[in-house]
């Protein structure tokens, strides 16, 4: 499959992955979910990528899923359709390295779920929010009613999915549904050097932490506590990135990662 909706370029191993349908807002269709599945699938596979941006181009993130494809659906079709993006955004918190939001402009339904499905997200302070199905007559589906609460808590969730009301970037980053608010000029570049900051971190530590903490969100606290204790005696010992960090501290250096 050729990408007619996706734009892919690969900086210092971060892949920047743009939504490009800007005469439609970005919005998402069946093309989408499937150009994005195998963008996962391939950068799942590329050992020089180290982390993943996902943003839009145009004044939009991404304003929402297509109306136009979706209206004449029938029960089963819409269904369909709901899991095919909430199996696509689940496929983010699989993949090993960090998967982040750049929100440039409006982040509506689909968009903001989508954004939602990423480890954490960076919004252009132009950036819009909100969930606005229930002014169709639908609630969301690609799980804004499970992750919306998960990071802003219940309340807030249920007064967003409720009212279709649209919010701004600072109140979006004020109930923690962004992490940061950058302004809009050289704004992906702002971005970039975020996560390049992570991407020089040591490798699997960066991965175990999005490992541990996502996992650990579907754990008992006890069980939670367990994984991590795991997880953590594995980077001791001799050829262990912990080992060549805490040495690297030691002897006033910066550590020699190695990526395999």
């Amino acid at each position: 499959m050729q990408y007619e909706i996706l734009k892919t370029e690969i900086i210092d191993g971060i892949a920047i992955v743009t939504i490009s349908r800007p005469q439609a807002m970005n919005a998402l269709n069946t093309r989408f979910f499937q150009e994005m599945d195998m963008q996962v699938q391939e950068i799942g596979l590329n050992k020089s990528v180290h982390a993943m941006i996902i943003t839009g181009e145009g004044k939009a993130f991404v304003a929402g899923a297509d109306i136009a494809e979706m209206v004449n659906k029938n029960q089963d079709e819409g269904e369909a359709f709901s899991r095919l993006g909430q199996n696509t955004f689940s496929s983010f918190s699989r993949m090993e390295i960090p998967v982040v939001a750049a929100i440039n402009g409006f982040a509506l339904g689909g968009g903001l779920e989508l954004a939602m499905g990423c480890d954490f997200r960076i919004a252009s302070s132009k950036a819009k929010f909100g969930q606005p199905e229930v002014n169709l007559g639908l609630i969301p589906g690609y799980a804004a009613t499970q992750r919306l609460s998960r990071l802003t808590g219940m309340g807030n969730a249920l007064y967003l999915l409720m009212s279709a009301e649209m919010i701004d970037a600072a109140e979006a980053l004020r109930i923690g549904l962004v992490q940061k608010v950058l302004e809009p000029e050289n704004f992906l570049e702002e971005v970039l050097k975020i996560v390049r900051n992570i991407v020089s971190k040591g490798p699997q530590a960066v991965k175990k932490v999005k490992k541990v903490v996502r996992h650990g969100m579907e754990l008992t606290f006890a069980e939670g506590e367990n994984l991590e204790a795991v997880e953590f005696g594995t980077l001791f010992g001799e050829g262990r990135q912990g080992k060549e960090g805490m040495t690297a501290f030691l002897e006033k250096r910066k550590p020699e990662w190695n990526r395999d």
